[in-house]
């Protein structure tokens, strides 16, 4: 069809204000977000430590963006059920996940059937919380320091016991580091959970265990378990007088259990950034504060780059320690 003059002359006017039209639409949709509510699924049952921590963040996100925040639970299969979903859900931040250590980094860098992995599946929005693990033994065991139990394990190869909340498990994974980083070997009793793996510790049943802070701290403090070292990078204010793994002489020896919030690969920056605000803007709340200092976690604001480099990093960790200690938890 030929174009008149008269319809050129037209085009020429009207289409840098169509040009106009389209940025001020693409603004004003991206500014509208959100206008409904907002699903963060939770990888755990209801009522546990991970459901209680994710409904002070979808509190915070209701409050900052004005749009409800609902919770909902999707237990099972480790987490990865609920973390298959938000991977394969529509990248409009409206489906969110509460992830933690294992569906972000060890169940995927240990199984061949999670299903997705966390360093291309999401995109990072905000770490919540992280916390430490302590190295503790029964008390009657001659064992008082890190050293005295590698020097134990060496001169028993094989007989010790160490207590696991389940294969693939972080408590599990913390052991088979000890082992990677020390050369030591010891048998590993797998249980139910961590509560059932502190009582065989305990009732003698194993030798040790490597579990988080929360679980042990009362236990520790009571002097029924015997601390001998933390799995941070740092020392923390609560056990000045315990080493890290490192100072206690096992280099390269860092376990850190964390949670937060990701969102569908592909999900617009403009969204990720008001959801990390919105996450930030959470921690001012004292009670949130009183909270995880209960359960000797630490969080702080802090960017959606840094939480994709923890995931990335720690992934990679676990990657390596599975190739190194043949660990496939599909087998």
């Amino acid at each position: 069809m030929k174009i008149t003059a008269h319809q050129l002359k037209a085009l020429r006017i009207f289409a840098p204000l169509a040009w106009v039209f389209c940025l001020s639409f693409a603004a004003n949709a991206q500014t509208a977000y959100p206008d409904h509510p907002i699903k963060l699924i939770v990888p755990a049952a209801a009522g546990g430590p991970t459901d209680i921590l994710a409904r002070f963040v979808a509190d915070a996100l209701t409050k900052s963006l004005g749009q409800p925040s609902i919770i909902e639970n999707r237990a099972g299969a480790g987490g990865t059920i609920g973390a298959r979903a938000v991977a394969t859900s529509e990248p409009n931040g409206y489906t969110l996940l509460f992830g933690n250590t294992a569906t972000l980094a060890t169940i995927p860098a240990t199984s061949k059937s999670a299903g997705y992995d966390p360093r291309t599946s999401f995109a990072a929005v905000a770490k919540v919380i992280d916390s430490y693990q302590i190295v503790v033994v029964n008390p009657s065991l001659p064992i008082k320091s890190i050293a005295e139990l590698i020097a134990h394990a060496k001169a028993n190869p094989g007989k010790m016991n160490f207590g696991a909340a389940g294969l693939g498990n972080l408590t599990h994974l913390s052991g088979e580091l000890l082992k990677v980083r020390t050369g030591i070997q010891f048998e590993t009793a797998q249980y139910k959970s961590g509560a059932e793996s502190l009582q065989a510790v305990l009732g003698g049943q194993v030798d040790f265990a490597i579990d988080n802070i929360g679980a042990v701290r009362a236990l520790a403090k009571e002097g029924k378990l015997r601390a001998l070292a933390l799995t941070s990078a740092t020392r923390e204010n609560e056990f000045p007088e315990l080493p890290t793994m490192a100072e206690a002489g096992v280099p390269d020896y860092v376990v850190t259990s964390f949670f937060g919030v990701v969102a569908p690969f592909g999900t617009p920056a403009s969204t990720i950034s008001r959801l990390n605000a919105a996450i930030n803007e959470g921690f001012k709340v004292p009670a949130f504060q009183a909270s995880l200092r209960q359960i000797g976690a630490k969080g702080s604001p802090n960017t959606p780059d840094h939480f994709q480099a923890l995931i990335e990093q720690e992934t990679r960790k676990w990657i390596d320690l599975a190739r190194a200690a043949n660990i496939d938890i599909n087998n």
